[in-house]
C-alpha cells in the first residue's frame, strides 16, 4: 500500500468523480483507476460503487475513508517536522589546491541540493598545513594525501591518482604528436621541470621515483602556488609533474595540455577522507563527510577526475 493509492482513493471520494479527481491530481484516469484497483485488491474489499453519476463509497469504503484521511495527514506532519528539523550549521571542509581544482564546486552543488541549511566553511591550503589544522580542531574534515590517521582522526581511503607529465601543447617541439603510452621515469631527466618545494608532499613523491631511477631533475623554478605553477606551464618556461587533477580549473584542457601518467607504479598520490573523530563531529559534518566521499566516488566514476581510480572496496 503506498501513500499514493490513499491519496487517489481520498481525492476521488472527496470529489465523487473519477474524472474530476484525476484533473485536481494532474494524472490521467485509466492511472488513477488503476491505482485504486489495486488498493482494492490489496485490501481484499470494495471500496467505492461506481455508477453512470460518479461513485460512492462502499461500507468498507467509507470506513477506510476515514482512515486514510488521518494516515495522510499523519504524513504531511511527519513531513513537516522533517523539513523543520532539517540539517544546519557550519562545517570547516579543508582542499588541497589540486584537490580543490577538481572536487570544491561539485561538492558545494550536492551540499546544496540536499543540506540547503548546512553551510560550508572552505579552506585551500598545502595538505600538511591541514593536517595540522585538522590536529589543531581548525577543520571538521579534509580531504589528504596519506591514509595515516593523527591523533585520533577517522580515516577513509577513498582514491589513487596516478602522477602525469604535464607540457603545454603549444609549446611541444616540432615533430610527430608526441604518445600518451607511459613516460618512465629516466625520462624525466630531459625535461626543464616547474615543481612545489621541498616542504610539499608531492615534491617528496617525485624525488623518490628520480631517486629509483637514479636520475637527476632539471629544476627550472619552484612554485608552491599552483595557479602561478600552471600559467608558468601553459606558457612554456617548463614542464610539470602533478596528478590529472591539476588542470581540474581548465574546461579546455585536452586542447590546452599534453599529458603522460608515469610508468613508476609507485609514482601515485592516495586520497582519504579524514576527519576529527566519529564523537566529535556534528551531524551536519557528519553528514558532509558522506557526501565529500559520495561526489569524489561520482567524479572518478564519470571520469571527471582525471589519472584517478577508487581504492579498496569505496
Amino acid at each position: 500500500m503506498e501513500l499514493r493509492q490513499l491519496r487517489y482513493f481520498v481525492r476521488t471520494v472527496e470529489l465523487g468523480s473519477m474524472g474530476k479527481a484525476a484533473l485536481d491530481l494532474g494524472v490521467v484516469q485509466s492511472a488513477l483507476s488503476q491505482q485504486i484497483s489495486r488498493l482494492e485488491g490489496e485490501l481484499a474489499a470494495r471500496l467505492l460503487q461506481r455508477s453512470a453519476r460518479g461513485v460512492l463509497p462502499t461500507e468498507a469504503g467509507a470506513a477506510f475513508f476515514r482512515e486514510a484521511q488521518l494516515t495522510l495527514r499523519h504524513a504531511e506532519q511527519a513531513q513537516r517536522a522533517a523539513r523543520e528539523a532539517r540539517l544546519s550549521g557550519t562545517v570547516s571542509v579543508g582542499l588541497a589546491p589540486t584537490t580543490a581544482a577538481v572536487l570544491a564546486l561539485p561538492l558545494m552543488r550536492a551540499m546544496r541540493e540536499r543540506y540547503p541549511d548546512v553551510r560550508l566553511h572552505m579552506v585551500e591550503s598545502l595538505s600538511g598545513h591541514l593536517a595540522a589544522m585538522l590536529n589543531a580542531r581548525q577543520l571538521d574534515l579534509a580531504m589528504l594525501f596519506s591514509d595515516q590517521p593523527g591523533r585520533r582522526w577517522s580515516v577513509l581511503p577513498l582514491l589513487e591518482e596516478k602522477l602525469l607529465l604535464i607540457r603545454a601543447r603549444a609549446h611541444l617541439p616540432p615533430g610527430p604528436a608526441p604518445s600518451t603510452r607511459p613516460l618512465p621515469i629516466r625520462a624525466l631527466a630531459e625535461q626543464p621541470l616547474i615543481l612545489p618545494t621541498g616542504s610539499h608532499g608531492l615534491r617528496a613523491t617525485i624525488e623518490a621515483a628520480a631517486l629509483r631511477a637514479r636520475i637527476s631533475l632539471q629544476l627550472v623554478a619552484e612554485i608552491d602556488s599552483l595557479a602561478m605553477l600552471m600559467d608558468a606551464v601553459d606558457n612554456g618556461f617548463g614542464a610539470t609533474v602533478q596528478p590529472g587533477a591539476a588542470v581540474g580549473r581548465y574546461p579546455d584542457a585536452g586542447e590546452r595540455f599534453h599529458l603522460v601518467p608515469l610508468a613508476d607504479r609507485l609514482a601515485r598520490r592516495r586520497n582519504a577522507v579524514c576527519s576529527l573523530s566519529d564523537d566529535e563531529l556534528s551531524p551536519a559534518a557528519l553528514a558532509v563527510r558522506v557526501v565529500m566521499a559520495d561526489v569524489a566516488r561520482g567524479l572518478v566514476a564519470t571520469r571527471h577526475w582525471p589519472g584517478a581510480s577508487l581504492v579498496g572496496n569505496v
